[in-house]
């Protein structure tokens, strides 16, 4: 059996192309690799609350009991929606699926049969941002769970386990003030090089942090206006660092993650989030999910409006736009943002973002867009865009 490494994702979506960039650093692009990873996404990408399991799929690759890898031909089923198929044809680890439906107690059952199936004798969990070490009381946080699940389950398996947590902050849920004492220094950071695996992935995947980490390794700086942000964040060169802490440190840092010890089910995970941080975010995608209007739920633009606009009304949407977020001080945005803010539907998106990527002047800077006062022939600036 050839020996792969095993990397987890601490709380799924962007997290596993993130952890594709720390293998990279850490061991090699080319070294075999598993991802495991939560498939839990956003409502506008999966409108069924919650995380999905082995069963919500077809496809899967089952490879020990209980280990289902997700292929590039793995299909979720109706009505739940899932883009790791996507993320398994894009990165060049494997993925393994987390089903956290049986607790942290569950989870720890998963990962020992991948370290079987990887002869592999140590873990590296990877977070981006910094969520994985939330004391749980933090305004800011939104979903600490599967991270916190994460931390729980590593530490039942009883398998070496360290833990990375890449781009302090630009996840926006603990504050960076707050982040900087518990990570301590950088042990390395990613560079270009680091990023080459995933680009392409940025080109239809919403994740906003693991975009803004990617692009800090690139060597982007500036400020940047994210969808999920509240305000903008700063690209700087700590923005690409990685740090490491022992399991250990990362229990201690959460309260989260010593409540969900011994843990067999997500609903007991849910009520030791609502004791520890006062929310359960399966909860409130529940809420988003019956009340889309009332609660901010990301709306899906290409049921709304049937015909695409011209790319002649849509360059003006968007010059529209950009001129008052530059005006805001914001340098570069994300995919995501100018997609729901400009209320785009898929066909729209790719006629507007092919523009921009050959217009004059070029506006993208892989994986970003870099906000410009040269609007290029023929676009004129105006009001925001309603």
């Amino acid at each position: 059996m050839t020996t792969k490494r095993l990397l987890i994702a601490a709380g799924g979506g962007g997290d596993a192309i993130t952890a594709a960039m720390v293998h990279a650093a850490l061991h090699g692009a080319a070294a075999p690799a598993l991802v495991l990873t939560y498939a839990w996404e956003r409502l506008v990408v999966d409108p069924v609350p919650g995380p999905r399991r082995a069963a919500d799929f077809t496809g899967t690759e089952p490879v020990e009991p209980g280990l289902a890898l997700v292929t590039p031909d793995t299909r979720p089923v109706a009505p739940a929606g899932s883009l790791l198929p996507l993320l398994a044809a894009g990165l060049r680890p494997r993925l393994g699926l987390l089903d956290p439906y049986e607790g942290a107690v569950g989870l720890a059952r998963q990962i020992a049969a991948a370290a079987r199936w990887c002869a592999a004798d140590r873990i590296d969990l990877v977070d981006v941002g910094g969520d994985i070490v939330a004391r749980g009381d933090e305004p800011t946080l939104r979903s600490p769970l599967g991270d916190a699940l994460a931390v729980a389950a590593c530490a039942a398996t009883g398998i070496p386990t360290t833990v990375y947590v890449a781009g302090p902050g630009l996840d926006n849920e603990v504050p960076l003030p707050a982040l900087v004492p518990r990570l301590g220094e950088p042990a390395f950071a990613l560079t270009t090089e680091h990023t080459e695996g995933v680009l392409g992935v940025f080109d239809w995947h919403p994740s906003e942090a693991s975009a803004m980490l990617v692009a800090a390794a690139r060597g982007i700086r500036g400020v940047c206006g994210t969808r999920d942000a509240p305000a903008p964040l700063v690209l700087d060169e700590a923005s690409r660092g990685v740090h490491r802490l022992s399991l250990r440190r990362a229990l201690e840092l959460s309260a989260l993650a010593r409540a969900l010890e011994g843990s067999t089910t997500l609903d007991c995970a849910e009520e030791a989030s609502r004791a520890v941080c006062g929310f359960s975010e399966i909860e409130r995608e529940r809420r988003r999910a019956a009340h889309p209007d009332g609660t901010g739920a990301s709306r899906t633009p290409h049921v709304m409006r049937a015909t695409p606009r011209s790319a002649a009304t849509l360059r003006a949407r968007f010059a529209a736009w950009e001129h008052d977020t530059l005006a805001e001080g914001i340098e570069y945005v994300t995919t995501r943002r100018i997609t729901e803010e400009l209320e785009l539907t898929p066909t729209e998106a790719r006629l507007l973002l092919d523009d921009l990527r050959t217009g004059f002047p070029v506006r993208r800077s892989v994986p970003l867009w870099k906000l410009t006062a040269d609007r290029g022939p023929g676009v004129v600036a105006g009001r925001r865009a309603g």
